[in-house]
């Protein structure tokens, strides 16, 4: 592509992001691919300085001069041979999301995107809006936390939304391959970085908002903005008609959205919940240990769902995916079919099978609000105590600390503190920090005292003591990290999974082969 088309692509987003210093020798050198990552720059390339949490991209700018770029965008004057295009633009991210948009030819026209964001609930709606879509005959495509997939592959996925520049590529990789529809879960981070920015969505739902990235935001209501703009920041030149705003009306920020967007550009809206005048609404559910079910009402049918899903607030993601998938369309008929066909989210209240009626389960719920609702949901449908393994990730949000530890304790009759990914931090220090909540509702476990908590740092030993506690009819929620495949200690990230570690402690005490008990090591086939 040349240059000079890239150039125009940036002065179409001029009011917004102004381009102040524009040196071009040659409008018409062709641009052989756009880097954000000074090391990855080839002969013919195009660099983008970007600054960075952990690095600044203008520190890389003679790197990439040297190995060949012909066109350099920052964010401040540097110095380039004046064989090398500069452009200065007050926020470089920004013009990395207009230049990726023109390269790759805004993909994005050309598929029927979900994106879903929200506190919790972003990967099971994700993986309920999936299952509908490839029940109902599509070919769908799947960017979120848990991994990137379509078309047969599968690929990790190393945050929950890409970088504009890796999303862009992706959506273009995606609709060469034949991909009909795309569910995207789209962060607060993304939100507020501008990555999707230029992304034409067909629908928007919200699940909910609570307390979590404020090492990242300023405060709650800073994090609702970033969550707001999926809805209210529509693409410059969209050529879409309104994007459809599905949004969780029973959640207290949800109501507040659901208020702000009845105009455009949002439209419809779709508020779904338990509450009347939701659109889309749940009624007569029924929880058990097996699943959940009832009726979801809708402008166009009702219908009766069963999902294998475990909790009430499985329902509530029941709602969101519905509510998404009748913005896109399809028929209530299809949408119970797909709903019914999930078995199970990768890390998202996924059983452990025991075969002496212990019910163990892995949960990704990592913010006070979700330990509370898996809590509450596991309490309504075991028969026994509740027992849970929970820790904090390092280097991340520590006010939520204390909430979290508290939400654990008020529901649990023995609670493990340990290790989540502690990161640069000390482990104990970051239990400590969890254990001022704790002490509001728990004191230190023993015989004379069954119902308390213990501190067992060492993750897999704090699953192994828990599982150990475990009677028949007893509930284990192992909480935190739910889908990971690894723990990060320092800054080395080596293998451990809750849901391995839960069937090993589980073979030892049932006398039974590790694997035996699971049928596979990854039921839901994610």
């Amino acid at each position: 592509m040349k240059l000079e088309k890239l150039i125009s692509a940036l002065h179409k987003d001029n009011m917004a992001n102004p381009v102040h210093l524009e040196r071009v020798s040659d409008p018409c050198v062709g641009i052989g691919a756009i880097r954000c990552n000074g090391g990855l720059v080839k002969p013919g390339d195009l660099f983008v300085a970007m600054r960075g949490e952990k690095a600044d991209g203008h520190d890389f700018i003679a790197q990439a001069v040297q190995q060949g770029a012909v066109a350099v965008v920052a964010q401040k004057p540097v110095d380039v041979p004046k064989t090398v295009a500069l452009l200065v633009t007050e926020d470089s991210r920004r013009a990395l999301a207009a230049l990726a948009a023109c390269f790759f030819g805004h993909p994005w026209r050309s598929l029927k995107i979900v994106g879903i964001t929200g506190t919790n609930a972003k990967t099971t709606v994700s993986f309920l809006v999936e299952s509908v879509l490839a029940h109902s005959g599509f070919s769908t495509g799947v960017i979120g936390t848990v991994n990137v997939r379509f078309g047969g592959r599968v690929f990790p996925s190393s945050m929950t939304t890409p970088e504009s520049l890796d999303l862009t590529a992706l959506l273009d990789e995606m609709r060469l391959a034949g991909v009909t529809h795309v569910v995207m879960e789209v962060s607060s981070h993304a939100l507020a970085q501008g990555r999707v920015r230029f992304v034409e969505f067909d629908a928007g739902v919200f699940t909910n908002l609570s307390q979590d990235h404020l090492d990242y935001h300023e405060n709650l209501q800073d994090y609702f903005a970033c969550k707001r703009k999926l809805f209210v920041e529509q693409p410059p030149n969209r050529t879409k008609g309104p994007m459809a705003a599905v949004i969780n009306r029973d959640d207290p920020f949800g109501g507040q959205l659901c208020a702000q967007v009845r105009a455009e550009p949002c439209e419809p809206v779709i508020c779904t919940g338990f509450s009347a005048g939701c659109q889309v609404r749940g009624e007569g559910v029924v929880a058990g240990v097996t699943g959940v079910s009832g009726t979801v009402r809708t402008p166009e049918g009702d219908f009766f769902v069963r999902s294998p899903l475990v909790g009430r607030h499985n329902f509530e993601n029941i709602l969101s995916a519905a509510g998404a998938c009748l913005a896109l369309g399809i028929e209530p008929e299809k949408i119970r079919e797909g709903l019914e066909a999930l078995s199970c989210v990768p890390g998202r209240l996924e059983r452990v099978e025991s075969e002496t009626s212990r019910h163990i389960f892995v949960d990704y719920c990592h913010t006070p609000q979700a330990v509370e609702k898996v809590l509450e949901a596991l309490k309504d449908i075991s028969p026994g105590r509740i027992i849970t393994v929970l820790g904090c990730g390092g280097d991340r949000d520590r006010t939520k600390r204390p909430l979290m530890g508290e939400a654990a304790a008020k529901a649990s009759h023995l609670l493990v503190i340990t290790s989540d990914n502690p990161r640069t931090e000390n482990p104990q220090a970051i239990i400590e920090e969890i254990l001022p909540g704790v002490a509001r509702h728990l004191e230190p476990f023993c015989k004379e005292n069954p119902k308390g908590y213990l501190v067992e740092p060492d993750r897999a030993a704090a699953i192994s003591l828990a599982i150990n506690a475990c009677e028949p009819g007893d509930t284990l929620l192992i909480a935190g990290k739910g889908h990971e495949d690894y723990q990060i200690i320092g800054s080395t990230k080596r293998h451990f999974d809750d849901r391995e570690e839960a069937r090993k402690a589980l073979a030892k005490l049932e006398g039974m082969p590790a694997g035996q008990n699971n049928k596979g090591s990854d039921p839901c086939g994610a």
